[in-house]
């Protein structure tokens, strides 16, 4: 079984030490999706709202959240990031009404960039829900998950094929 690592021998919340960690390049892939009423999807896609474009705004939100993810979640070190894309685009899958958000963090360093990528996804996800929810109140935020990641001691990890289909 795994330990948790923020979690002392003394039973303590503490900061994982990372100084004897070497760098390594780094990335991680998170997705999550925002279900909508159709005519919600397509004014998103337009980017007509009162509040201007939900897509755009939403993409840079993401980019936002990750560079602060060390000042919203407690335990995580705060990274120097290299790189953080977040895109935003309609389900292929023609009977859902949805956005899919894709976010790629990358870094080099001695610590993984998971937390990175799930928080642009979950602040982006937030924001288009906020753009749009004058529209459309029964939006849900679902499916925020890790899809991939690389670098670092535990090495390359990739979502289980069974569940591809569950997510998106």
């Amino acid at each position: 079984m795994t330990e948790l690592t923020h979690i002392g021998p003394d039973g303590r919340t503490r900061m994982v030490d990372i100084s004897t960690k070497t760098d390594s390049k780094r990335t991680a892939i998170a997705h999550g999706k925002l279900l909508m009423l159709p005519d919600t999807l397509m004014r998103a896609t337009r980017g007509d709202t009162k509040k201007g474009d939900p897509i755009g705004i939403a993409e840079l939100a993401g980019i936002m959240g990750a560079k602060h993810t060390s000042t919203l979640i407690p335990l995580c070190h705060p990274l120097p990031l290299t790189g953080i894309t977040v895109s935003i685009t309609p389900s292929k899958d023609a009977d859902e009404s949805a956005l899919i958000v894709t976010a790629t963090a990358k870094t080099t360093g001695k610590t993984g960039v998971e937390i990175e990528a799930l928080t642009a996804v979950s602040v982006a996800c937030l924001t288009l829900y906020d753009m749009l929810k004058a529209i459309d109140k029964t939006m849900i935020i679902t499916s925020v998950e890790l899809i991939e990641k690389t670098g670092g001691t535990s090495g390359p990890y990739r979502k289980p094929e069974l569940y591809e289909t569950r997510s998106l």
